[in-house]
């Protein structure tokens, strides 16, 4: 034989061999998967487990998906796709089944130490001292949230990351997170969760910003119980979005439909379809049709209450399992034999992977069971006491005990003892149980290597002939210096670009630094509080607009359910400290004068939330936030921006302490806390009382999360014995918030003379016009009534 054909038959041979190994390790991958949402739903069912949602009949397009998922890039997903995480490498079956048992051990779940459920899965970007790791050279994996399409917003930011890294000119040196950009967000998503307005909003935006954006769709003709006929225009999210589709030269999107029993050609198109993405910074919208639930929905009930019997055994024969494993057979990559071989031989290896991760998730209570057990048995030694006795037989018998069981035990028992000098050592050990779990359970809300500023405040410092300039010229010439001196830095918003912002500012900066740093957005808040997030998570410097605090409402859902609790629900792993601009207190009319911050800082624990009085201190606040690590907010005064400050020097290294108050008029007589714009009502107050004899100490709180750390506020009150807090929210809103804490957890209540008051804005909404203003929000007349009644007391 010819040599050139012999070596041409030796490599076609070599390929097949290669091809067909490639292929039954998907499918090896596959059933594993398919056994672990088997066993899943049964450790769920008998109590071993509280809740389980599977992967189940989503399995061949996770492991086509996944080939084409390269170290650099991000995955945004949502809690069917263990498949793609097992095939990946990002996860495995042994940490599948630890957060089925919500392993408090990061050791056993690395993803979340036990906080998230089942399938939420997040690869680290923090060392373990604190240090951004290289994100380039590893498969990068956003951590998971349940609220369906709520990651949506977020894959937007991280997609948008590799268009800033690939355009902007300073940027473009490989380094720890973009090579040129080359990087593409891979985000799954339900069909029926597409109803949801974060994904429209999300595709149209990534469809006019041109982002390498790779969307699939799982489609198995069903949310909960509900059919896609009724949850999505014309029953098929491809036909609905057919107009975003991308046409020559014009922006938009590549829209691929595939089944999702088609192995094969599923492998071709997401290689089309994601390469493009790569090269071209395209989005890509993948609807994979006709794949199937086995097992229903989750284990909160059964799919056969809601589907017929021709659904259920057209799933059965369709499951996209079972046409890979006819597929194998009929096309000669192995035989009947081997492959019932490879499947017992996979239901072995996830069997032994759930039972040696239940005893890894065991092993500490039963031991913590064992000496509970030892000083109750002890106890009853030298007392007899029926309820104790009650409760160590109930101890013993609970063959699978929660934390939650010993705590309870040892509770009890120290409150049902009669004779407490019997009960030291499980005092003691109960001391260490809460230490224990706190730091399990209770951690990881800030990075706590994050940077709050100075340990104090900083004095200020001018050249002779500084300036007077209005609030916004201040503020402009501290971004023009950002902007100069550290190119990952980016700004955007609605109307931020070109006009430099609804109060100037940016003015003339996008066109001093780049349309790609500082860019104009569409109307739509959820998706810029969502760029904003992604960016930062890929170590740029975001300050994301919101032009009017009034409408952080719209983007409040990612900022809470994402942003706020990443760091938390990734049990540390992961950050995103971008910083979130905004203008809010009285202007005018009910939708432009918004103060909610009560409802703010409930919704956002885990951000920073700065109330600067001025622009010199936003810009303190500015600083502050960049050099950390936490995600925050600024609320800029919205009636402030003609306000005349004077300049000071070195604007970049004026940083503020965080949670640190500042007392900007001293007095005797009573404490005024207050923040923001109102506190120019309480200083011209504090005036007006002084010509009545009484002098106000005026305390500007500067933020509310982190509030005053150094209880600075329990100090002045020490001195005066009467506090008012007054802003401009609503009654119960963060004045409350302020009460509670000096009074109640600082203690201050032990230092007043007379109640304490909070003086607040009405309970509706402020009315248009300077009279309802006047008389829907604290004024000055108001304010010094108050403060004479207190002092008639």
């Amino acid at each position: 034989m010819d040599p050139n054909l012999m070596a041409e038959r030796q490599v076609q041979e070599l390929s097949f061999e290669a091809f067909k190994t490639t292929v039954l390790e998907d499918y090896r991958i596959a059933y594993e998967s398919r056994q672990a949402s088997l066993l899943g739903r049964k450790e769920v069912l008998t109590g071993k487990a509280k809740f389980g949602i599977f992967g189940d009949g989503k399995e061949i397009p996770q492991v086509a998906m996944a080939k084409f998922f390269k170290p650099g890039d991000f995955y945004a997903g949502y809690y069917r796709d263990q498949t793609f995480a097992f095939a990946t490498g990002t996860a495995t079956i042994n940490e599948f089944f630890s957060q089925l048992y919500a392993d408090p051990d990061i050791n056993n779940d690395p993803h979340s130490a036990g906080r998230n459920m089942n399938s939420h899965f997040c690869t680290p970007m923090l060392s373990e001292n604190g240090e951004l790791l290289d994100l380039l050279h590893i498969k990068n994996v956003a951590a998971g949230l349940a609220p369906t399409a709520g990651h949506f917003p977020k894959a937007l930011g991280l997609a948008h990351a590799s268009r800033i890294y690939r355009n902007v000119e300073s940027l473009q040196e490989p380094q720890r997170f973009s090579d040129h950009g080359n990087e593409v967000v891979l985000c799954t998503i339900g069909d029926a969760s597409t109803s949801e307005g974060h994904f429209w909003e999300t595709m149209n935006a990534a469809a006019v910003s041109q982002v390498p954006l790779v969307v699939f769709v799982w489609d198995d003709g069903y949310g909960i119980s509900v059919p896609k006929e009724f949850q999505t225009v014309k029953g098929s999210v491809s036909d609905a979005l057919s107009g975003f589709e991308k046409q020559k030269n014009s922006n938009g999107m590549l829209i691929y439909k595939v089944k999702g029993w088609d192995y094969a050609q599923m492998c071709e198109l997401f290689e089309e379809g994601i390469s493009l993405a790569r090269k071209q910074h395209v989005p890509v919208l993948f609807h994979v049709e006709e794949l199937t639930q086995p097992q229903g929905h989750s284990t909160s009930g059964s799919h056969e209450r809601y589907k017929s019997p021709e659904r259920l055994q057209w799933e059965r024969n369709w499951d996209c399992l079972a046409k890979m494993r006819s597929w194998i057979i009929d096309n000669g990559l192995a035989d009947t034999a081997t492959v019932e071989s490879m499947e017992e031989t996979a239901k072995q290896y996830v069997n032994e992977c759930r039972v040696e991760t239940w005893r890894l998730y065991d092993a500490p209570i039963q031991r913590q069971k064992e000496i509970t057990v030892d000083l109750l048995t002890n106890f009853l030694a030298y007392e007899t006491n029926e309820k104790v006795a009650a409760l160590l037989e109930e101890l013993k018998n609970n063959a699978a005990p929660f934390r939650r069981d010993i705590v309870s035990a040892l509770y009890r028992t120290i409150a049902f003892a009669q004779n407490k000098n019997l009960v030291q050592d499980i005092e003691q050990y109960l001391s260490e149980l809460k230490i224990e779990n706190k730091n399990l359970y209770n951690s990881h809300l800030y990075c706590e290597d994050g940077n709050v500023g100075p340990a104090n405040l900083p004095v200020l410092h001018y050249h002779e002939d500084a300036p007077v300039l209005n609030g916004y010229e201040i503020l402009n010439r501290y971004f023009d210096e950002l902007f100069s001196t550290d190119s990952r830095v980016v700004a955007f918003g609605e109307d931020l670009g070109m006009i430099g912002d609804v109060n100037q500012g940016f003015a003339g900066l996008q066109q001093k630094h780049g349309p790609e740093r500082i860019f104009d957005t569409g109307i739509r808040e959820l998706t810029i509080m969502g760029q904003g997030m992604g960016m930062s998570m890929r170590g740029l410097k975001p300050i994301a607009e919101i032009q009017y605090l009034d409408y952080l409402m719209f983007g409040l859902q990612v900022l809470s359910d994402d942003a706020a609790s990443l760091h938390y629900r990734s049990a540390g792993k992961q950050i995103a400290p971008f910083i979130v601009r905004t203008r809010g207190h009285r202007l005018e009319g009910i939708w432009h004068s918004g103060s909610p911050l009560g409802l703010i800082i409930n919704a956002l624990k885990g951000f920073y939330v700065c109330v600067p009085r001025n622009m010199v201190q936003a810009v303190g606040f500015y600083n502050t936030l960049l050099k950390g690590k936490n995600p925050g907010l600024v609320i800029e005064c919205l009636n402030g921006y003609r306000m005349k400050e004077i300049l000071p020097s070195q604007l970049l290294d004026y940083a503020l302490p965080l949670g640190v108050p500042e007392i900007i008029r001293e007095g005797n007589d009573i404490t005024i806390v207050s923040y923001g714009s109102t506190l120019r009502i309480v200083e011209e107050a504090a005036d007006l009382l002084q010509s009545l004899q009484v002098n106000a100490e005026v305390i500007d709180v500067q933020t509310l999360l982190p509030f005053d750390i150094h209880s600075k506020i329990v100090e002045s009150l020490k001195k005066t014995n009467r506090i008012l807090f007054v802003d401009e929210d609503v009654p119960g809103g963060a004045t409350a918030f302020m009460f509670s804490e000096v009074i109640e957890k600082q203690g201050g209540y032990k230092w007043l003379d007379v109640a304490p008051r909070m003086l607040t804005a009405e309970s509706h909404r402020p009315p248009y016009g300077s009279d309802g203003d006047y008389f829907s929000k604290p004024n000055l007349e108001q304010l010094v009534e108050v403060v004479m009644s207190m002092m008639q007391e």
